[in-house]
């Protein structure tokens, strides 16, 4: 495995670490001490991530046309590592807001070009490891993360603000790490800069890459913000300082599960994987429709966690497999643009579900969806063309 996946693997720990200190309590952040309905929740989440996906569309295609992908990283994990003291000193959800979009327009600016530059230094064979790689590092720091803020909440009296102070050291690790270990290849001499948002450019993706583009959006459709497996876990009666937990299970299986799913992908049909990642969504919002209990909440996160592991690692590779080598930031961007106004539409609508009818009828309204997609992906065949 190249040392560069590997150093961009920590990166993205680090920086996980960080994020999801401050990710795994704001739901309840946001609920109890600023008041927030689970609509705003909902549509605050859902914006947020969306622009972090719609960013990568810019900054895909700006890191094609340089020929450079790590400036631009660097620009985004910055970001990302700025954005967590605003966390800390906001009186109310107008600077959690600005505080979410400075943060994710940083995972916007940094997501599409490291993703290319994960399939730019990887040998074609070993595409699906390297992603799964990659993504079980990324989410073993997103289960240390909420593991730190739930013994830090229990050690300082539930002060949220005092573990969003803390969670800014990961943020400038992951910073460090980036600059000095990552390299990446060097473009060759004279290589001509083109705009790859050119109709012609943007031709040159095929049949293949749409359908993937379309199948990642169905699935954010059917899969809407993490947000909501933590108020579902507050529904549960345990401490509010162990809430977080539920984050550390999702994670913890998703780890444990990305890169063993990702090296299956190099060898069997990808389709197959993706109905069964659907399967298992199905699964997890059926579990957590049913019960709030904490027995049912832990067995519908931990399916949510293998879900994750299944499909994060593989649309990635998807992509990867079925766009132009010069072309992949814009690909992943344009693939994150469109699955950016899912999330949007999703987390929306989650919210405006759980405040009109409760909890079980948001997991069951995406469980219904997620069936909706598999009868889609069953009927559909993929183009297996790869791009040239």
């Amino acid at each position: 495995m190249p040392r560069a996946v590997w150093a961009l693997g920590f990166v993205s720990l680090l920086m996980d670490i960080s994020s999801e200190m401050v990710h795994s309590l704001l739901p309840l952040f946001m609920a109890t001490v600023l008041g927030a309905s689970a609509f705003s929740i909902g549509l605050i989440e859902g914006l947020a991530e969306a622009t972090a996906l719609i960013v990568k569309i810019f900054s895909g295609a700006l890191s094609d046309y340089l020929g450079r992908r790590k400036p631009l990283a660097l620009l985004g994990y910055t970001m990302g590592a700025l954005s967590k003291p605003l966390f800390a000193l906001a009186p109310g959800l107008g600077l959690i807001v600005t505080a979410r979009l400075v943060d994710r327009v940083g995972k916007g600016i940094r997501g599409a070009p490291r993703d290319a530059l994960v399939a730019d230094v990887t040998p074609p064979a070993l595409r699906g490891a390297a992603f799964g790689l990659r993504q079980s590092l990324d989410t073993v720091g997103a289960f240390t993360g909420p593991l730190l803020a739930v013994g830090l909440m229990l050690l300082w009296a539930d002060d949220f603000r005092a573990v969003f102070w803390v969670a800014v050291i990961p943020g400038l690790l992951a910073v460090a790490v980036l600059a000095l270990a990552v390299h990446e290849p060097v473009p060759a001499p004279g290589t001509p800069r083109t705009n790859p948002i050119q109709r012609a450019q943007l031709a040159r993706l095929g049949a293949g890459y749409w359908w993937v583009v379309g199948v990642g959006a169905v699935f954010t459709l059917a899969r809407f913000s993490e947000a909501f497996l933590v108020l579902r876990a507050q529904q549960s009666g345990i401490a509010m300082a162990l809430v977080p937990l539920v984050m550390v299970a999702m994670n913890a299986v998703y780890a444990a599960s990305a890169y063993p799913f990702g090296a299956l992908s190099d060898r069997i049909s990808h389709r197959a994987l993706l109905a069964m990642g659907l399967l298992v969504l199905i699964a997890a919002d059926a579990v957590l429709a049913s019960s709030s209990h904490w027995a049912a909440v832990l067995g519908g996160v931990a399916l949510w966690g293998v879900h994750m592991g299944i499909t994060q690692g593989l649309m990635a590779t998807m992509v990867a497999d079925t766009a132009p080598a010069d072309l992949r930031g814009t690909a992943y961007g344009v693939f994150n643009l469109v699955s950016g106004l899912a999330m949007l539409v999703a987390s929306g609508t989650a919210g405006w579900l759980w405040d009109r009818h409760g909890a079980p009828a948001t997991f069951a309204a995406g469980a219904a969806f997620s069936g909706l997609a598999l009868l889609g992906l069953l009927v559909r065949r993929p183009d297996k063309a790869v791009a040239p």
